[in-house]
């Protein structure tokens, strides 16, 4: 029995049997010749030119070439034993393929500004800037006072400068929720009351201690102008018409089949 561990006969032996199996599972519409497009050079060397940002050498064209003929004839081989049937990562990776296509189909052609400002019009609650608050604040420690509200409430008139801050004594444009998390939401809510002041107002308990703050300048919620957002805009309409051109796939090849459950899950 030593022929058994020659390498060329457990070679042979292989080969013959992947014969066997591609012959009884042949399927005569795959082809055995594997014709390489200018779109497939032209693609291989683009995904080169992203990864490694420099255009691929000659020898290493040719390579990327080869590996492409290697992975097709693998392809195709595959495909006549039957590997890709029942497989889960074949089976997730064509779903995915196929729900690309349909995207991509669907954001082939630019949307038209229109569209775009008819996007924007019905979806403006997305585009919305909430308000924001630009403010100073002087800091009074609990850990460091007896009374550090009492002295906080002192300090409006006598203009007591108040503790080091472990971070700034100045905030520009910051929203409530920027700020709750700085601060702590009830600091933050009453920061939004409080009115535009020359003069500090307060005090105003934070997660820290307490607090004079003085505002600044107060830009209230809006909804920025179409031109200004058009770049999210554009970002978001595509997005919309990948999800929208899915689903009326789908649902038109729902309609195609037909669906048998098991007896009594049908209720569920």
């Amino acid at each position: 029995m030593n022929w058994l561990k020659d390498p060329l006969i457990s070679f042979l032996a292989i080969g013959a049997v992947i014969f066997f199996l591609t012959s009884f599972f042949g399927d005569e519409e795959i082809s055995y010749e594997v014709e390489i497009s200018k779109a497939d050079v032209e693609r291989l060397r683009n995904q080169w030119e992203m990864q490694m940002r420099q255009l691929p050498s000659t020898k290493e064209l040719r390579d990327l070439l080869d590996q492409y003929v290697k992975e097709e004839i693998y392809y195709r081989e595959s495909q006549r034993l039957g590997l890709d049937v029942n497989d889960s990562i074949v089976r997730q990776r064509m779903v995915q393929k196929l729900s690309f296509l349909t995207e991509d189909i669907a954001t082939a052609r630019p949307i038209a500004s229109a569209e775009l400002e008819e996007y924007f019009n019905e979806n403006k609650e997305d585009y919305s800037v909430s308000a924001r608050y630009t403010f100073s604040h002087r800091y009074f420690s609990v850990d460091r006072r007896e009374d550090a509200e009492a002295d906080a409430t002192r300090a409006l008139d006598t203009g007591d400068p108040g503790d080091q801050f472990m971070m700034q004594k100045q905030y520009s444009a910051r929203s409530e929720s920027q700020i709750g998390d700085l601060f702590g939401r009830d600091f933050a809510k009453a920061v939004s009351r409080l009115e535009v002041s020359s003069s500090s107002q307060g005090p105003i308990e934070s997660a820290y201690g307490w607090h004079t703050v003085k505002l600044f300048q107060k830009e209230p919620e809006h909804v920025p102008a179409f031109k200004d957002v058009l770049e999210k805009v554009t970002v978001d309409a595509k997005q919309a018409a990948r999800l929208a051109a899915n689903q009326a796939y789908y649902d038109d090849l729902q309609d195609r089949y037909r669906i048998v459950f098991p007896e009594g899950l049908e209720e569920i």
